[in-house]
């Protein structure tokens, strides 16, 4: 099998590695440093817009866990493994916990072949694939050993949504929720530049510039998103304000371009 770093270009930037050096990881190059140093000269406030995105992943997997009972997860266009990662969030709660993470980025996957760091009692896999395929992730091997599709599933699709442009992307959602059970949950977090239309459209253009898609959408375009679906309260919100928890930092709106909210499917 060929090794995934071997599929890595280290002449273009790639999102999973931009993210990974604003929120100040070691896992990228040169170009990425360069992209990231640019869109935060447009908007100074990503780095603490990418924060947030990952608390509200975090706040949402404790939640399907604790309060939800959800044991099975699959974490599409999971990145790069920033701990704390939601297989350590869930089996912290739920130590027999199961989490597939989803990617096609090699340096991703390339971190996929060492061990992770889980609970002996659950269990935690790498899929090589594009959402952009789903009948690649739900036939894998791997997707069938570690999912009961007899039992709920909690699928979280975090920071990804905007780089992928209509009109494929709300189908894609659907079928990667067809498969899973009744008593299932979506978690989403969808980019907009409602709050910060300037700064953050600047952003997006340095993205197209990277020849990277930047899709921004608005409030009624994101809540489309989970039609069909019940939605969790408070609903379809910036994601710094979904179910904040004990100490949550005070946030400025205007530094917060991601929509974000939990749905069950019924």
């Amino acid at each position: 099998m060929r090794n995934p770093a071997d599929r890595t270009d280290t002449t273009r930037a790639h999102s999973a590695r931009v993210y990974d050096y604003i929120l100040g990881g070691e896992d990228h190059y040169p170009v990425d440093a360069e992209a990231g140093d640019a869109m935060c000269r447009h908007w100074p406030a990503l780095p603490v817009h990418m924060r947030e995105n990952r608390r509200f992943m975090h706040r949402a997997g404790h939640y399907l866990a604790e309060e939800k009972g959800i044991r099975q997860f699959l974490d599409i266009g999971a990145g790069l493994p920033t701990s704390p990662n939601l297989h350590e969030i869930v089996q912290g709660v739920a130590p027999e916990s199961r989490v597939i993470y989803v990617d096609n980025d090699p340096t991703v996957l390339a971190h996929a072949e060492a061990p992770l760091d889980g609970s002996p009692e659950g269990a935690t896999a790498y899929i090589d694939a594009d959402m952009r395929d789903p009948d690649t992730i739900t036939g894998s091997p791997r997707f069938r050993e570690l999912l009961d599709l007899d039992e709920p599933v909690g699928l979280m699709v975090i920071g990804i949504m905007h780089f992928i442009r209509p009109p494929e992307d709300q189908p894609l959602v659907q079928r990667l929720l067809e498969p899973l059970p009744s008593g299932s949950y979506l978690a989403m977090t969808i980019g907009t530049g409602d709050f910060a239309p300037e700064e953050v459209g600047r952003v997006a253009e340095e993205y197209e510039r990277q020849n990277m898609p930047m899709v921004l959408r608005d409030l009624a375009t994101a809540t489309s998103f989970f039609d069909g679906l019940e939605l969790v309260e408070p609903g379809v919100t910036q994601v710094h304000k979904w179910r904040p928890g004990v100490g949550q930092q005070d946030v400025d709106d205007r530094d917060i371009a991601m929509y974000g909210a939990v749905a069950h499917k019924p």
